[in-house]
């Protein structure tokens, strides 16, 4: 009989605890492989980065959505060959957009605009937001100037005007042929050329030109579209009154048809002054008479070519003037025909024009009898540039 092995009395505790500790589990040799290892690896890192993502995602749509900091509408000038950070500066320094240029910088960069980014003047809304902003630039939203070109300035007057405004570029190369210049209000961005401007309008001269000349009436005694704008100039510098326009190239052209001269006194000035428009006083007596190729009350027909350059509405009345058989008309103290300080001051013993609507023929002893003698003239507002007063009769002026 063998003897068992005494019985050594254990606590609870110890009793329930095992006798020997079983080893650890081996990890199988597929999760020691080093692919495995970096698969893991990559997994994870791709996991982060797409939470990464998604995060960066929503704070730059939110950022680029935001309302921006400006406070009212603002125009802001980028300048020419200005890269993405110095447009970033301009933006900042002009309360476009916040302190953070960098968030502008990546915005810029998210879009794919950076190559886009365009140099302007440009007017930002009020709290508008990255999005806004970038957008702006990116489609070239320049803000256009309205310039006004009146009706009747010479060719000379009109290049001198665009000398003056501060949003044109460069300079004029040459002044443009008398006539070829469209007078209208057209909008341009800052820092357009002024040879570009004068080519904009010659091009809508020609085009409204071309336009009037295919609509004219088959009995007007012009020959080329050139005499057109010829006697149009003539008809622009005669007049201030829209209304009248249609009548007064009613009286030249029935005097064209009769082969009675002109005798407009705006030609007498071109032909002493030429471009600059204006003589700054009246017309002398002695000036009536003198020789020139633009004086109508010495030479045939029309002169050689126009005085100014006459806007779309003088063109259209010369090519379609009213039905009358009209040759004579005088200011009427209205507005029409109006008077300037270079325009004919009738003497006492002028001999007086008949009246606008005065029939072809009308007594000529009406139309010659002296007039009694005219009380001083009040002082007059001043007229638009151009404007002139009677011409079909020869008036008598300052020796």
């Amino acid at each position: 009989m063998s003897e068992r092995p005494p019985i050594s009395p254990r606590s609870p505790r110890a009793a329930l605890e095992p006798e020997q500790v079983p080893p650890p589990p081996r990890r199988s040799e597929r999760a020691r492989n080093p692919f495995v290892v970096v698969g893991n690896a990559i997994i994870t890192l791709l996991l982060v980065g797409m939470i990464g993502a998604g995060a960066a995602y929503y704070y730059g749509r939110q950022k680029l959505e935001a309302p921006g900091p400006l406070q009212e509408d603002k125009v802001v000038n980028i300048p020419a060959r200005a890269g993405m950070a110095d447009i970033a500066d301009v933006l900042q320094r002009e309360g476009v957009i916040d302190n953070n240029r960098w968030a502008f910088i990546g915005a810029v960069l998210a879009m794919k605009a950076r190559s886009e980014l365009k140099p302007g003047e440009y007017s930002f809304q009020k709290s508008a937001s990255l999005r806004d902003v970038i957008g702006t630039i990116v489609e070239g939203k320049v803000v256009q100037h309205s310039v006004t070109i009146p009706e009747g300035l010479t060719s000379e007057q009109i290049v001198a005007r665009l000398s003056d405004n501060d949003i044109f570029a460069g300079s004029v190369r040459e002044v443009p042929r008398e006539g070829t210049l469209l007078p209208e209000t057209y909008k341009f961005p800052r820092g357009t050329t002024r040879d570009q401007v004068i080519q904009r309008m010659q091009q809508a001269q020609k085009r409204a030109l071309a336009e009037i000349w295919e609509r004219r009436s088959p009995d007007v005694p012009l020959r080329s579209p050139d005499q057109l704008v010829t006697l149009a100039s003539i008809v622009e510098k005669e007049t201030g009154k829209p209304d009248e326009r249609s009548r007064v190239a009613a009286v030249f052209v029935n005097r064209l048809r009769q082969k009675i001269k002109l005798q407009s006194d705006p030609t007498i000035i071109y032909g002493l002054v030429g471009g600059k428009g204006t003589l700054g006083r009246p017309i002398k007596r002695s000036e009536i008479s003198q020789p020139s190729p633009y004086n109508t009350y010495v030479i045939d027909g029309l002169p050689p070519g126009p005085i100014s350059n006459p806007g779309r509405a003088s063109l259209e009345a010369t090519a379609n003037p009213a039905r009358t058989r009209d040759l004579y008309f005088v200011a009427d103290g209205t507005g029409g025909q109006q008077i300037q300080n270079d325009t004919v001051e009738p003497a006492d013993d002028a001999a007086p024009p008949a009246a606008v609507g005065a029939p072809a023929d009308a007594s000529p002893t009406a139309a010659t009898k002296p007039p009694p003698k005219k009380p001083a003239k009040p002082a007059a507002a001043p007229a638009r540039q151009g404007a002139a007063q009677s011409t079909t009769t020869p008036p008598v002026v300052q020796q």
